[in-house]
């Protein structure tokens, strides 16, 4: 199992990095992305300071570990810009929160963050049919989440990444132990949203390549 979606005390989470990581390793992960939620207030400190803890803690865990950011709440001007500063401060992953329902999340951040090049856009609620292709057509990953609240629209995000060839991520959005579920329950989400087993099975191998090219430009 891999996981691009995780916080830390850096942001709201209730675990320091090393627990986080220690905690998913026990519930069998294998790769895991550092990514707190973050604006242009605090980007900076998250990104240096999860480096530092990257660098020199990483070759102790069991897992593959890689520092990236969630771009929080942004005015969707920001957002392009924002992407390419937490790349050249040294996020190796960048989500953007999409525009889940179960927060006031602006209009056009969705396709803000897809024009930009974000690598995933994390819960993106009722993303439109041209957005999800748009987002095929750059890369971008949509997520579909375990995390309460966001997933209540993962059953479209399926199918509109369905119709437009977009591809999927399955991530937790973990905040607390709890929240790194197990292997079954992220199968069992991903075939309530509506994906088959073959479905399944690619958006996992999905986050799998995701992670070796990641760790192939550490």
């Amino acid at each position: 199992m891999i996981d691009l979606h995780t916080h830390t005390t850096f942001s709201d989470g209730e675990l320091i990095p090393a627990e986080l990581a220690r905690r998913a390793a026990k519930a069998g992960y294998k790769g895991l992305a550092i990514t707190d939620h973050a604006d242009p207030s605090n980007m900076y400190l998250i990104i240096e300071n999860l480096l530092r803890f990257a660098a020199e803690t990483g070759p102790y865990l069991d897992l593959n570990l890689v520092v990236g950011v969630e771009l929080t709440h942004i005015p969707p001007p920001l957002i392009p810009g924002l992407i390419i500063e937490a790349r050249r401060a040294g996020a190796m992953v960048v989500v953007v929160h999409g525009e889940t329902i179960s927060e006031p999340v602006l209009r056009g951040t969705n396709l803000a963050a897809i024009e930009g090049g974000a690598d995933v856009l994390a819960h993106p609620g009722l993303i439109t049919g041209e957005e999800a292709s748009l987002a095929a057509e750059k890369g971008v990953y949509l997520e579909i989440t375990t995390r309460k609240g966001h997933a209540l629209t993962n059953g479209h995000v399926a199918a509109m990444a369905r119709a437009s060839g977009a591809r999927l991520v399955i991530d937790n959005d973990a905040h607390a132990p709890g929240d790194l579920v197990s292997q079954d329950m992220r199968r069992m989400v991903a075939l309530g949203a509506g994906l088959t087993f073959e479905e399944h099975r690619q958006a996992e191998q999905n986050a799998q390549e995701i992670m070796s090219r990641l760790l192939l430009k550490r």
